[in-house]
């Protein structure tokens, strides 16, 4: 009867311990996702361009950023949403990348060379509004 009562304490013991560090573990990642969430910052800004060809090539360009989560260019507005964390790039660094592909910023001028490499729907008007 001893053997009995000791043996089902011990297996309660180690299930109670068991429980009690994965409690701990997932408490840890919650606040881990937290911080991650807060150092995200949320811009727009405008960007020259005329077509689904250049909105995807406007897109792969501020996404190769290292920080940017996401990054969204209207082709109506003439206007990319770009969220990123701020810990690892900033805004500027995200308007010089969209330039080095060819593309205005409001910030930058777009790399020539870059421009005229652009397949000929791409070539946008420089003087066209952005951000509308």
């Amino acid at each position: 009867m001893k053997k009995v009562i000791l043996s089902v304490a011990v297996i309660m013991a180690i299930g109670l311990t068991s429980c009690k560090n994965e409690t701990k573990q997932e408490t840890t990642e919650t606040k881990t996702e937290v911080s991650k969430d807060m150092a995200m910052v949320d811009i727009s800004f405008g960007v020259r361009g005329n077509c689904g060809m250049c909105k995807k090539t406007i897109e792969k360009a501020a996404n190769k950023v290292e920080g940017v989560a996401n990054a969204t260019w209207d082709v109506d507005k003439k206007k990319i949403d770009v969220s990123f964390d701020d810990a690892k790039t900033d805004a500027m660094a995200i308007h010089k990348a969209i330039a080095a592909s060819g593309y205005d910023t409001e910030k930058v001028s777009g790399d020539e060379d870059a421009y005229s490499n652009l397949p000929e729907c791409c070539q946008y008007d420089h003087e066209m509004m952005m951000n509308q």
